[in-house]
């Protein structure tokens, strides 16, 4: 089956470029207007991954993001016109998976797109389900098949792509430090130097997640001149039940 891919922007000749366009390259396509529409698709289809304007008549695209990213793990590529690198940044400390400045090629949506469903799917070999369905730590659960992360208090939790990976790296080398060249190369490889910069940020992120967000971060721990240590004992288990 085709991925199909739901494009939000409320510029009718952009949308329906891109709707075009990605029909003729493979995928199936379905456009909305702004936010409701956006939130309407989501029902009503099976949406492989979301390109999300940052700016709606109805909705910043940012708080968009951040309530996709709260319901489910689907990809955002987000568009927008500003380039800014703190814009950027934003982007991806609400969830977005990757950002493409105004204008553009169709060509390089595309590209972006593929990546994206690419590193979401072809996990590293470490980072894919096994026996140990389970990993547990510090109160934690972490399913390795759904990509959801439950706490003690029995909270499920939905990973994007990028905060999964980032967090079986760290479950699979607990009390070691892994400097910032080591964390994207094993989450990235091939594609690592693009990603370098983004590293602090979903280390953040994924702090918030665990509510390790603190002045001082107890679980994923920073190493001044170093890196980033997961401070935890992990235990392997055949299910989370």
């Amino acid at each position: 089956m085709p991925d199909r891919i739901l494009i939000v922007d409320d510029d009718p000749e952009i949308r329906q470029l891109l709707v075009d366009y990605l029909l003729r390259q493979g995928f199936e396509a379905v456009p909305a207007r702004n936010g409701r529409e956006m939130w309407q698709a989501l029902e009503r289809h099976a949406i492989d991954l979301v390109v999300l304007d940052l700016m709606l008549p109805d909705a910043d695209g940012l708080a968009l993001c951040r309530d996709l990213r709260a319901r489910s793990a689907l990809p955002v590529l987000m568009l927008t016109a500003r380039g800014e690198e703190a814009d950027r940044i934003v982007g991806i400390e609400m969830g977005a998976d990757d950002y493409l400045v105004k204008p553009f090629s169709p060509r390089e949506l595309v590209a972006r797109i593929k990546g994206i469903l690419r590193r979401t799917r072809a996990l590293p070999p470490n980072l894919k389900p096994d026996a140990q369905r389970c990993l547990a730590f510090a109160g934690w659960k972490l399913d390795t098949a759904t990509r959801v992360l439950t706490g003690a208090d029995g909270v499920a939790t939905p990973l994007s792509g990028a905060e999964y990976r980032l967090l079986r790296i760290l479950l699979d080398h607990p009390n070691r430090v892994l400097n910032r060249d080591q964390l994207v190369e094993l989450i990235h490889g091939r594609e690592a130097e693009a990603y370098d910069r983004a590293i602090d940020v979903q280390i953040s992120r994924l702090r918030q997640r665990l509510h390790d967000d603190g002045r001082e971060a107890r679980l994923i721990k920073t190493v001044r001149g170093e890196g980033y240590v997961l401070a935890a004992a992990v235990q392997g288990m055949s299910s989370c039940d």
